[in-house]
Parts: C-alpha cells; sequence; structure tokens
C-alpha cells in the first residue's frame, strides 16, 4: 500500500500532526498505534488540566484523549488501533503488524511520535524483593480505569509534576499516601502543586532521600529510605511503591533503523524542522526528548505537520522531494555544557525554520539557581537571558537568535554560568 504519510504513534503528538496534516490537504494520512485505544497517556489520567495550550480549554485526560482521536479520524485520516510498526527503512518502506497479520506500507514522509516511558524499578538498580505492588505511574493509571484498588499505604519515588498527579491516582485508588521520596534537596514541581498536596492529602516530601532496598516475599511489605544527608536508614511500611518521573524517549524503532539518536536526549537528533537523519523521516513530541505535558507534545505534532506538509510539497527528482532537511544533519547541530544536560531541538536547519512554540527547551542538573543562558557561535555571542535551572524540570530559550546563525558557521553552544 502506498500512503502520503505514515505516522507511528496516536499519542497527542501524532494525533495533533495528523490532524493538521489533512487539514493542510494531504491526502493519505494513516495514524498506527500498537494499543488497543487511541489517546496515549493522557487516556488513563483521570483528573483534569489538558487542552491548555493547543486547544485553549482544560479537559479531563480521557476527554482530551477522545477529542483528539474523533478530530483526526473526522477529517479523514485513517487510523489502525492495536498495529505495531515492527520495521522502517531509510526509504520509508514500512511493515506493519497486527492481529489481521503483516502489511508493508510504503510512504512519502514518516512521523515518529512514539512518545516516553518511565524507567521501572530494575532500570534504577534498586535491589531487594521482587513483590506485587511496585509499579510505574503509567501501570498504575492502567490498573485504576479498570477500577483496581490499591490497598494500605503507597510511596511514591519522585517529587516533580507526574509526581503530584500521582496522588490523585492513588487517592481515588483507595491508597492513603504516605510521601513523596526524592534525593534532590527539593522537589521540582510547581509550588502550588506542593502547597496542594499539604493541604489536600498531608503528604509530606521527603527530600534528599532515596529508596534503597524493597522487602517483601508475595506482596509489597515495606521499603528502606536513607537519608542522604546522615546517611541514616530506616524501614517504612508499605503496599504500593510507585515511580514516577525519569522518562526516556521511547525510540526502538528509530534506533532500529538506524536514524541518528542524541546520546543526550536519548530520542532521535532533529533540527528546528523536527527533521530527522533520513530524508522524509520526522519525529515530534516526547520520543525527542522525555517529557513535556500532552498539550506541548500536540504542539510539536503540529509544528511538524507543517514542515511535513511543505516537504511533501517540494519537486520530485530521482524517485523522491529533494530539498531542506533531506541529507543527513544538514544544519547547524547544538550543543551544550554542564550544568545543561540537553537541548531540544539539536540542530538549526539551513532555512532557520523556528522550532515549535518558537523556543527551544532544555534541561538542567544540579540544584536550584539562576543563572545566565549564553548562546554563542563561533565565539559571536547570539543571546543571553536569565532563567532559574532546576533538575526534572524544563527551561525554555526564546529561538527569536536563529536569524543570526551562520549556516555555514560551526556548532552553537549553549552554556550557563
Amino acid at each position: 500500500m502506498t500512503i502520503d504519510v505514515l505516522v507511528v504513534g496516536a499519542g497527542p503528538a501524532g494525533l495533533a500532526a495528523a490532524l493538521e496534516l489533512r487539514r493542510q490537504g494531504v491526502e493519505r494520512v494513516l495514524i498506527a498505534d500498537r494499543e488497543p485505544d487511541a489517546g496515549g497517556v493522557p487516556r488513563h489520567c483521570a483528573h483534569t488540566g489538558f487542552g491548555l495550550r493547543d486547544l485553549r480549554r482544560v479537559l479531563t485526560g480521557p476527554a482530551y484523549a477522545r477529542r483528539y482521536a474523533d478530530a483526526a479520524a473526522s477529517a479523514g485520516a485513517d487510523l489502525r488501533r492495536g498495529t505495531t510498526v515492527t520495521q522502517l527503512t531509510s526509504d520509508l518502506q514500512a511493515t506493519l503488524t497486527s492481529p489481521a497479520g503483516i502489511e508493508e506500507v510504503n510512504a512519502r514522509a514518516v512521523l515518529i511520535a512514539t512518545g516516553c516511558r518511565e524507567r521501572p524499578r530494575s532500570a534504577r538498580l534498586i535491589p531487594g524483593d521482587r513483590p506485587e505492588g511496585v509499579l510505574t505511574t503509567g501501570e498504575l493509571q492502567q490498573r485504576v480505569l479498570v477500577g483496581e484498588r490499591q490497598p494500605g499505604g503507597a510511596l511514591i519515588v519522585g517529587a516533580e509534576h507526574v509526581s503530584f498527579s500521582a496522588i490523585l491516582t492513588l487517592a481515588h485508588a483507595g491508597a492513603r499516601v504516605i510521601a513523596l521520596v526524592t534525593s534532590e534537596p527539593r522537589h521540582q514541581s510547581y509550588a502550588a502543586f506542593r502547597l496542594c498536596a499539604l493541604a489536600g492529602w498531608r503528604v509530606p516530601v521527603w527530600t534528599s532521600t532515596r529508596v534503597t532496598r524493597i522487602i517483601g516475599r508475595d506482596r509489597l511489605e515495606s521499603v528502606e529510605v536513607t537519608d542522604l544527608r546522615t546517611a541514616a536508614v530506616r524501614r517504612v511500611e508499605c503496599q504500593t511503591l510507585v515511580f514516577t518521573g525519569d522518562w526516556i524517549p521511547d525510540h526502538e524503532l528509530a534506533r532500529l533503523a538506524g536514524i541518528a539518536i542524541s546520546a543526550r536526549t536519548a530520542g532521535p537528533v532533529v533540527d528546528t524542522a523536527l527533521h530527522t537523519s533520513f530524508p522524509g523521516v520526522f519525529a515530534a513530541g516526547n520520543v525527542i526528548h522525555a517529557a513535556e505535558t500532552a498539550d506541548v507534545a500536540a504542539l510539536s505534532g503540529r509544528h511538524a505537520a507543517g514542515q511535513i506538509a511543505a516537504f511533501l510539497r517540494q519537486p520530485v527528482v530521482a524517485g523522491g522531494p529533494v530539498g531542506a532537511g533531506c541529507s543527513a544533519h544538514p544544519g547547524v547541530p547544538i550543543d551544550v555544557a554542564a550544568p545543561l544536560t540537553w537541548i531540544a531541538p539539536n540542530a538549526i536547519n539551513p532555512e532557520r525554520t523556528p522550532p515549535p512554540r518558537n523556543c527551544f527547551v532544555l534541561r538542567s542538573e544540579g540544584p536550584r539557581r539562576i543563572a545566565t543562558l549564553e548562546v554563542r557561535q563561533d565565539g559571536r555571542l547570539l543571546a543571553a537571558r536569565r532563567s532559574r535551572l532546576m533538575p526534572a524540570r524544563s527551561i525554555t530559550l526564546s529561538a527569536g537568535w536563529i536569524a543570526d546563525v551562520d549556516p555555514a558557521g560551526g556548532s552553537i553552544q549553549v552554556i550557563a554560568h
């Protein structure tokens, strides 16, 4: 089967992209998602707060997911649920696997929007037993969605945005939240979230603390936590342990295809048009970098759709469109120095296309502090701004300076001091 665009992933980024592609007149848009229902993570989040930036209204997670899935289908996109893209080649041939069998698809362009996932307990190298009751936020939300209750007390590992969301989910599941545990010296979310957790549920945040052992034969019984300031170890009884945050892009398809992966973000390397190192293959949403909110991912997908539509309008030469972003890494790369850990997009394309939302996204490590961000190319200062750095929390950097970038110059460095 030959199509115009294959969208891999039916989360906010993929659905928003498909909807925008149809709005821009792209005829044959196929969305493939391995889950039985479209919508991505939001469909498991019963709380409100979705859609503010992209839809200009506030919805619950399931309502937000349904709205995008219905809109994409109504616009004429072919939405294939329960369908996994198991292979993608450099000439844009994809293998789709579903209960109906195996299907080969030839696309003029591909958008990878596979999102991200939380690292489970095994990836965090926490020793101890392997009992029932140790979950990630996604696993917890899916269980609660089907009506499963969580007994006794619960401990949440993490203290960023999703950690506070997990409090609501656990309360809905009938569990008593004992505390949020973070190895950082303070929580990484908004002050309002912290106040609501204290006022509404009396949930404390144990800072500079780490879970160092899990105890329980069949069901979780307790955990050992270590105070990183004093090295004191104590046992906390609990029946549920939820690991939140610590996201990683779901990059398996891109990596197996041979697309360049950033060592910093662990997602595909993309320029400001969200073009990857494969001609005609784009990436959007949290597969680029983990993890932003659903509406930010949707706006990333919308941006990618505009770039894909422009790509498809280019002249066809030797069997495929050529032009901006077609050669591997055609733009000016961007890198960061400590305490900054990554920046996305990772390059500026030759046309100096603005990135999604006209800003770059950065992350930092280390304690909270005010820093000056400087953008330099070949010793020239392109921009400078003051910003507050905090682990597990994004920093945005306005892209107004890209007009001053020399496309033939050296790489761009972003530093904080």
